[in-house]
């Protein structure tokens, strides 16, 4: 069996799976699947609990290996969990540069920090943030490195509608500046609808429909072809009488 997890040279996509496969025991979460993403291309994978989102992202992450199949993805990536998971015994600043190495590490530090609207607070505690705020921190962490891919893992589950809205209108922004692949793993098809280039929809293991989001900012937020594009999903998702 061919199982290989590479980096992939520039000329190539982002990230590329062929024939992936998983198991846990007698389970088999990820079944031959196959995906590409290309550079400056944001994915939204989207699907039910337990379709197997979260274990394709670990592959990509580097923090397991597929049992079967190729998976090439860049040697600069990072992951930004739905959990913060900063270090509660470090300030901000420190949980932002911890990896980084050079004379500059603080002061690129305080730059992501600024990008992400959180100037003043390098020096707080992770206790005391709010949600958002800790969410943000963990963004500035991703980034700091200039990843080639940036992998989100249900980053924003865990926070209130608004906070949720904000964090959507600041990775729209980031991406903007950051030229890197993004592939965000969520359940919310509306979150999907803000933020894709393309929405990936993941059933039992393999990746079912992949739609482009030809869609303005504003239509994003209400239009006809919003709609359209939204009932279309929740057919997908077999959820076609919740609309």
């Amino acid at each position: 069996m061919n199982v290989t997890v590479a980096t992939r040279s520039r000329r190539q996509a982002a990230v590329r799976v062929d024939q992936a496969v998983r198991r846990f025991g007698d389970r088999v979460v990820l079944d031959h699947l196959d995906l590409a993403v290309d550079e400056d291309e944001l994915v939204v994978l989207l699907g039910p609990s337990g379709c197997g989102k979260s274990t394709l992202l670990r592959l990509l992450a580097g923090l397991d290996r597929p049992d079967g199949g190729r998976v090439e993805v860049p040697a600069r990536r990072a992951i930004v969990f739905q959990g913060d998971r900063l270090l509660p015994w470090q300030r901000v600043l420190r949980n932002v540069t911890l990896g980084l190495r050079g004379p500059d590490a603080e002061r690129r530090g305080r730059e992501a920090l600024a990008e992400v609207g959180l100037s003043g607070r390098e020096r707080a505690w992770p206790k005391e943030l709010s949600g958002g705020e800790a969410q943000r921190v963990s963004l500035a962490r991703a980034l700091v490195a200039e990843p080639e891919l940036v992998l989100l893992d249900e980053p924003f589950a865990a926070l209130d509608a608004i906070t949720r809205l904000r964090m959507h209108g600041l990775v729209r922004g980031l991406r903007g500046r950051h030229h890197a692949a993004m592939l965000l793993v969520t359940h919310d098809v509306d979150e999907a609808i803000a933020l894709a280039d393309r929405i990936v929809v993941m059933s039992d293991g393999r990746i079912g429909t992949s739609r482009l989001v030809r869609l303005s900012d504003t239509d994003r937020e209400a239009s006809a072809a919003r709609e359209e594009l939204r009932s279309a999903l929740l057919d997908d998702l077999g959820l076609a009488g919740r609309r």
